[in-house]
Order: C-alpha cells, then sequence, then structure tokens
C-alpha cells in the first residue's frame, strides 16, 4: 500500500534497505529471551532503527547538517554489527541470520559513504 504523501528521502535506495534492516532486526529481537528486553534487545533495535531515521531526519538540512546525519547513520549500522556479533555468541540467532545481517550492513554502509562522498564532492565544486 503506498502513501498518497511522499517524501523525497524516500526514494533514496539506502533508506529504503535500511527501513528493512529495521524489520529484520524487529523480527530477530522479538525471539530474544526475556532478560535482553532492556539490554541488548533494546539496543539492537534502537540502532537498527537509528539508521533510517538519521537518513530521514538529516535529508531536509543543509549539506553540511545532512552529513552529519549521515555519520551518525553509519555509526548506527556499524553498532548493529557488533549486536548481531552478540546476538550470535549468545546463540540468539543463527550463523545464516547473522551472514545476512552482516552482508545487509556491509551494503548499507558502502551506501551511506557513497552518498557523503557525493555530498562533499558536490560541495567541493
Amino acid at each position: 500500500m503506498e502513501s498518497e504523501f511522499h517524501f523525497k528521502f524516500e526514494d533514496l535506495i539506502v533508506y529504503q534497505k535500511a527501513i528493512e534492516f529495521g524489520e529484520i532486526v524487529h523480527s530477530q529481537v522479538s525471539t530474544f529471551p526475556k532478560i535482553e528486553d532492556y539490554r541488548l534487545s533494546a539496543q539492537f533495535a534502537r540502532a537498527a532503527d537509528s539508521i533510517a531515521f538519521n537518513i530521514a531526519e538529516g535529508s531536509g538540512s543543509s549539506d553540511a547538517s545532512f552529513l552529519n546525519y549521515l555519520r551518525i547513520a553509519r555509526d548506527s549500522s556499524r553498532e548493529c554489527v557488533a549486536a548481531t556479533t552478540k546476538a550470535l555468541l549468545r546463540n540468539y540467532i543463527s550463523f545464516e541470520q547473522s551472514e545476512k545481517n552482516r552482508e545487509i550492513l556491509v551494503e548499507i554502509i558502502k551506501m551511506l559513504t557513497a552518498l557523503m562522498k557525493y555530498l562533499n564532492n558536490k560541495n567541493a565544486i
């Protein structure tokens, strides 16, 4: 179902991938033990959602401000790598799930880095 109201940042493929990743993590953490509710589950979900949130929030700003939000999104992506590793070590996710998370995160980080380079080069001219 598509909304009749559209925001330009929703066209960014990196935003779309970040949204999808947040939903993957949401599904994964819903199976974690109760003891992790205010620990790994919450931290992992916040970091995953933060990627898309920062892309969206920064998109309406100046390029310099947007770059800062993209850096934060990239940092959150790296945080998700650590959370994925912790989840795997605690046997909350399978090796296959871990590898899929890492694959998506590599792609998101590459896309964020490319967008940041584009914005830097655009402003250098």
